[in-house]
């Protein structure tokens, strides 16, 4: 049996039925799909860490101001089924988005992911500007320079000429796009919040400025990636500059050499730079790379010991001299067992 519709509605409550379903469309259009538009210059950037929830997303979103109720928001993301499809980035929020077009920003949108980002002990500035440039699309060039930009530096309260051993060795979570300035940033105030006042106070007894013990542990870290080992070669260095005796360090010239570490010639020694502690006694006028943990730690806590030199043992380890006379029998051990290895 067909029923009419007009039998069960009269003319007016057809009317009335049709201007509150017209009347909701209209609300709900007016409530998800209009503007919202914030009272600040965009676009905003907003960052959704891993873990968070929804509401804390909501709750900084209305901190912000970009959306002006939280209730309608939560609405929305129901709707949409939005709410679990929310992905951690970095999201550039363009002024007059609604509801539904931010959670679709949220869910579907251009953004940048963090990419882990970690800076080797010992690493150039340099390398780790190639590094940021392929990971994580960071102008290489830009980077570099700001690294020795003095309005920059000053805007950290930095007073050396270089960031360089300053950019502390740690796994970083960096965002694609990053600015060059953030990022370094990041990971100067790393290496200030590892540098603790027991650091500093240790520079002090042995007689040495915060930039000197990174120059040095610099250098450690250049001779070798035994931890192990740090704390002796260290102590040769520091005995070194205790006596006036040139530290001779084969890192401050692989340094000097623009196209990357190689086999040292002779007159690579003859380079004039300050950087060549073959010319120039003393420690050169800054970091060569930059210095983990393990090598700062050796540099601040060198083993006591009567050393005066080291040379390779061809193994990865190195043998200790105290005299001269030792030190030659170890070289030639040295120089025998590279040539049994190219025959």
């Amino acid at each position: 049996m067909k029923l009419d519709i007009k039998i069960l509605l009269t003319r007016w409550q057809i009317i009335l039925v049709a201007i509150v379903f017209i009347g909701l469309f209209a609300i709900s259009y007016l409530t998800f799909f209009t503007p919202n538009y914030y009272p600040h210059k965009g676009p905003v950037k907003f960052n959704i860490k891993n873990g968070e929830t929804f509401s804390s997303v909501l709750d900084r979103l209305y901190e912000l101001k970009i959306i002006p109720g939280k209730a309608n928001m939560k609405i929305a993301a129901f709707i949409s089924g939005s709410e679990k499809k929310i992905r951690a980035a970095r999201f550039h929020i363009k002024n007059g988005l609604s509801y539904l077009d931010l959670l679709d920003l949220f869910t579907e949108g251009e953004c940048d992911f963090t990419r882990k980002i970690k800076i080797r002990n010992g690493q150039t500035i340099k390398w780790l500007a190639y590094k940021l440039e392929n990971k994580v699309f960071i102008d290489s060039a830009a980077f570099v320079s700001l690294t020795e930009d003095p309005i920059f530096l000053a805007k950290l309260g930095f007073q050396e000429k270089t960031l360089q051993g300053y950019l502390f060795s740690k796994v970083y979570d960096v965002y694609e796009r990053s600015s060059p300035e953030e990022t370094l940033k990041m990971f100067y105030v790393a290496f200030n919040k590892f540098w603790v006042d027991s650091l500093e106070k240790r520079g002090v007894e042995i007689g040495f400025s915060k930039h000197e013990i990174l120059t040095l542990a610099s250098i450690v870290k250049g001779e070798t990636d035994m931890t192990e080992e740090m704390p002796r070669i260290a102590g040769v260095y520091h005995n070194r500059l205790r006596i006036g005796m040139k530290l001779q360090a084969d890192p401050t010239i692989q340094y000097l050499l623009p196209g990357g570490w190689r086999k040292l010639l002779y007159d690579d020694l003859q380079i004039d730079s300050p950087y060549n502690t073959y010319k120039y006694a003393g420690l050169p006028p800054g970091p060569i790379n930059n210095p983990g943990k393990d090598a700062i730690l050796a540099a601040l806590y060198p083993e006591d010991n009567d050393y005066i030199y080291f040379v390779a043992d061809g193994k990865g380890k190195h043998n200790f001299s105290k005299t001269y006379s030792q030190h030659l029998r170890y070289v030639r051990e040295y120089r025998r067992f590279i040539r049994s290895q190219n025959n």
